[in-house]
């Protein structure tokens, strides 16, 4: 049966081309504008870690003096002292102390000229606690970053620009005038938004050099990022470990509801003890913060996003109005038609199933319309100079959702005139022909 409607709706579509044709226009331009800026909505609002941000936690205290009471909300770093004394005591199942920076790097080819590179400066449980895939080699050890060890793990990109992307572990790179020995390239890896360190920007790429932290404070690599000080903190690069100064991200991994509970009791019971100790003078309300509702509280994603979001959804609305005005002037003109099928027997359901094929059919084909105009949008989107553009790509999920959009939303709009289609009564149809 559903055949008999599918060719009826392509006859009847053929028999109005310029109709036809304007509601597939409607529906196309307001799912085009949809999607384009749905698609950009779910890129920067994405999870970065799917398969264990419900594991990752960030721990926050405040170690501010009194001049900073007028500010509630908890620092989203820690500073030096802190970041060293919960990262030894090792109360999570993982813990990475971090922070990004850029660095001249230069390859063991002399001739090759040193150029800028970013970089990141953490621990050992960096890479296993947020699952960074390796092509070649290894992270560095606990030892490693004990000893202060001039390794480092590269990028991918970095390694196809130095070795052209053949395994270089065990050769060496010069950075910020250091030679250190490659153990680890890193896999195609670039997690959005940009998480664990949103001072470097929310959505910047992934870093090209990874280097111990005891050793890039060692050598004095250049470091970024935001920093807050108070009283006599300062911010030159030689008083670091001892200001009254956060400048460092920490992150934990908890991997049951009871190291979460064991790990608040833990971190509540640190904070008091620097109060008493006279460190920290402000009353302590420690937190230990999950991923996703940290990326909820930075609002990572532009507001002037979601705006545009909205717009479009209201074009989409419009579209829609105007289609089902369209529908409804198309399927009334049929109503002679209508009227002869329901006097042979059709029913007023069958008659109505037949209809909304039609619509969905016009839903189909807008929806492929609506495609090819979000794929064009998406296009321009990454023209834009905003460090998020370059992202706007329509994934796999975006477009059977753009189709499975384009359906429902047409089916609806066609519900209302093939109601007002099928309930015309077959007399009065057939005693006007």
């Amino acid at each position: 049966m559903f055949a008999y409607y599918l060719e009826l709706a392509f006859r009847s579509l053929r028999r109005s081309r310029a109709l036809t044709a304007l509601m597939i226009l409607a529906v196309a331009l307001g799912i085009g504008a949809s999607m384009t800026t749905l698609t950009v909505l779910h890129v920067l609002s994405g999870d970065p870690l799917p398969e264990r941000s419900g594991s990752i936690y960030m721990p926050r205290m405040d170690p501010r003096d009194l001049s900073h009471a007028e500010d509630t909300k908890l620092p989203v770093q820690v500073t030096w002292i802190d970041g060293m004394r919960l990262l030894k005591d090792r109360r999570a199942d993982r813990q990475a102390l971090m922070v990004g920076g850029t660095v001249p790097v230069q390859s063991d080819d002399q001739a090759m000229d040193p150029f800028i590179e970013h970089a990141r400066y953490t621990t050992a449980d960096f890479f296993p606690m947020f699952a960074v895939p390796f092509r070649y080699g290894q992270p560095w050890s606990d030892a490693e970053d004990e000893s202060r060890a001039h390794v480092a793990v590269i990028g991918a990109d970095l390694n196809a620009r130095l070795f052209g992307g053949t395994n270089s572990v065990g050769r060496t790179i010069r950075a910020n005038g250091a030679d250190l020995r490659i153990i680890g390239v890193l896999d195609v890896w670039r997690p959005v938004p940009h998480f664990y360190d949103i001072y470097t920007g929310s959505f910047s790429g992934s870093e090209g050099v990874f280097v111990p932290l005891s050793t890039a404070r060692a050598l004095e690599m250049g470091r970024d990022g935001g920093i807050s000080c108070w009283g006599e903190g300062s911010t030159a690069e030689n008083e670091m470990e001892r200001a009254s100064c956060t400048w460092l991200q920490y992150w934990v991994q908890l991997d049951s509801a009871a190291h979460l509970e064991a790990y608040r009791r833990y971190l509540d019971g640190y904070a008091h003890e620097q109060a008493a100790l006279g460190r920290f003078q402000r009353p302590q309300h420690p937190e230990v913060t999950g991923l996703l509702a940290f990326l909820e509280e930075q609002k990572v994603v532009p507001s002037d996003v979601r705006l545009q979001v909205w717009l479009a959804l209201g074009f989409f609305v419009v579209c829609l109005v105007n289609t089902v005005g369209l529908m409804l002037a198309k399927f009334m003109r049929r109503a002679g038609e209508v009227g002869v099928r329901r006097a042979l027997g059709a029913s007023r359901r069958s008659v109505f199933a037949q209809l909304l094929t039609e619509a969905g059919l016009i839903g189909v084909a807008g929806g492929v319309g609506g495609l090819i105009l979000a794929w064009a949008g998406l296009a321009l989107v990454r023209r834009q100079p905003d460090a998020f553009a370059r992202l706007a790509h329509l994934d796999l999920a975006m477009l059977v959702a753009t189709l499975l959009l384009s359906v429902i939303a047409t089916l609806i709009a066609g519900l209302l005139p093939a109601w007002r289609a099928c309930s015309i009564t077959p007399a009065l149809q057939l005693k006007s022909q």
